[in-house]
């Protein structure tokens, strides 16, 4: 099918989409965009250095008006992930953490009033479940969309059909090195938004922006109604204003994930270190409300 053809395509699905189904991450964007505002999404790994820890951070999280909270799910061969994400997995898996014990942790919230969660979870997960256990299960459990970095390409078309049954987005992600023509079969499988890799590599605070992403970034407009949120590399508040014009949120990982650690440090006290993570966060929120 020529480019412009698939786009269309994709567009008229795109628009039919956002009538029918109504999902809570779309609400969300809808709702920012209509104030002129981006969405900030943390990330957060489950179970570093606990559950009870995870349901804590949520809370607070929640609390100091972030939009949306996607949620680690440890992983021993984690895909694209630096080092300070790949370490929290290891602590996790390391006391002993089962998906179980995430789905009933994030249950035991009350999600309906809390932003939308995101799953982040490998393929690999949802295939030894079995896909539409796992995605019934978390969605049972309080999640809203699904970010799955492994997704076989020739499982994407099917696995979004499974999570839109349950009324959740299936989130995919292009990065820099995406050729065109499999970025917008990639598009076509997508849904809630889309997740822009700011930079070729892993995960992890840096100092600069990549100056190509902007450029990046109008090519996926001109390709999707589908809201754009950046990730990979978000250090802090600084970098939002060069993302106002271009994207519609900003994804940041290493950086709370960072703050986490010291949850599990001996003698930590744990509400300070809540207290750094909501400061944090409202600084996020506070530069994504600028106009």
């Amino acid at each position: 099918m020529p480019i412009d053809q698939e786009r269309s395509t994709h567009l008229t699905n795109v628009k039919q989409q956002t009538v029918t189904e109504q999902t809570r991450i779309a609400t969300t964007f809808a709702a920012l965009k209509a104030a002129g505002h981006l969405a900030f999404m943390p990330f957060i790994t489950a179970g570093d250095p606990d559950m009870s820890a995870t349901q804590d951070v949520i809370r607070e999280l929640g609390s100091r008006g972030v939009d949306l909270i996607e949620i680690g799910f440890p992983y021993s061969d984690p895909i694209a992930d630096g080092p300070v994400i790949q370490a929290s997995y290891t602590r996790a898996l390391g006391k002993g953490l089962h998906v179980s014990e995430i789905f009933d942790g994030v249950a035991s919230l009350p999600t309906d009033k809390l932003p939308p969660l995101v799953a982040m979870a490998s393929y690999a997960l949802l295939f030894r479940r079995g896909v539409e256990t796992f995605v019934r299960q978390a969605v049972e459990s309080g999640f809203s969309g699904f970010i799955i970095p492994d997704l076989p390409a020739d499982e994407a078309e099917e696995l979004g059909q499974i999570v839109r049954s349950q009324g959740a987005d299936l989130v995919q992600l292009v990065s820099p090195m995406t050729p065109q023509e499999r970025a917008i079969r990639i598009l076509n499988a997508a849904s809630g938004f889309v997740y822009c890799i700011s930079v070729a590599g892993t995960t992890g605070v840096r100092d600069d922006l990549p100056p190509e992403l902007t450029e990046q970034l109008k090519w996926l407009r001109t390709q999707t109604d589908l809201p754009l949120a950046v990730g990979f590399g978000i250090k802090g508040a600084e970098q939002v204003d060069i993302l106002r014009s271009a994207a519609d949120g900003v994804i940041v990982g290493s950086a709370i994930v960072r703050f986490m650690e010291g949850l599990g440090a001996a003698g930590a006290d744990r509400q300070s270190v809540l207290t750094e993570i909501g400061t944090f966060a409202d600084s996020m929120v506070q530069a994504t409300r600028k106009k």
